[in-house]
């Protein structure tokens, strides 16, 4: 299993151009536990930049756990399912959460 450093490290491995057209936001991640921290990732003109820290203004905030973080990046853990059992927080654009799986591998709503 990777860490939460080495998950945002490849990140924009996992980026997929074509679904971020038309796309500009920020991502806020904040990880809780041991392995955690946080980080934001930028969509802006089909571009993905990933930073550590706290971005000044994200449009959505995502929170969780390290290991349900990392499980559901890995496909152990379905995003849907970890909103409903309150294991994946969401503050400010909903949908805008939904989107990342379009383009990124992750399905987080």
């Amino acid at each position: 299993m990777a860490s939460v450093r080495e998950t945002f490290d490849r990140m924009p491995q996992l980026f997929r151009k074509d679904g971020a057209q038309g796309l500009t936001a920020v991502y806020q991640f904040d990880i809780t536990g041991d392995d955690g921290g946080r980080w934001y990732a930028a969509v802006r003109e089909g571009e993905l930049t990933v930073g550590e820290g706290t971005h000044a203004s994200p449009n959505v905030t995502i929170t969780m756990a390290a290991g349900h973080f990392v499980d559901m990046v890995e496909g152990r853990l379905g995003g849907m399912r970890a909103f409903i059992t309150g294991k994946l927080k969401v503050k400010g654009d909903m949908m805008l959460a939904g989107r990342m799986q379009k383009f990124l591998n992750v399905k987080l709503v």
